[in-house]
């Protein structure tokens, strides 16, 4: 099975831009696709974005069209948020997860999660 680890969280402006990394070791890699998930305060965990094992096909909550962008590195076993133009309401943590490609699969592999605090 794959683990995950994120990074690149931290504080930042209102309309700057955050780079997080999620690396995996384990199995392989490309057997996953993988998705970015975040949790605010007092709310409950919501999908942002997912990734195909691939990399070919991806996917966005609405809240973050346009200004989130997934990528990955099948041969370094990472995964990418790149995250701009950044609100307040983005503030939570952020966690990325791993699902094997068989269809329906459930997200079932989870990091232990990296901060994101946006300010005013």
């Amino acid at each position: 099975q794959v683990q995950l680890v994120e990074s690149g969280g931290g504080l930042v402006q209102a309309g700057g831009s955050l780079r997080l990394s999620c690396a995996a070791s384990g199995r392989t890699f490309s057997d996953y696709g993988l998705g970015w998930f975040r949790q605010a305060p007092g709310k409950e965990r919501e999908f942002v974005g997912s990734i195909s094992w691939s990399g070919s096909s991806t996917a966005y909550a609405d809240p973050v069209k346009g200004r989130f962008t997934i990528s990955r590195d099948n041969a370094k076993k990472e995964v990418y948020l790149q995250m701009n133009s950044l609100r307040p309401e983005d503030t939570a943590v952020y966690y990325c997860a791993a699902r094997s490609k068989r269809v329906g699969a459930p997200y079932d592999v989870w990091g232990q999660g990296t901060q994101v605090t946006v300010s005013l």
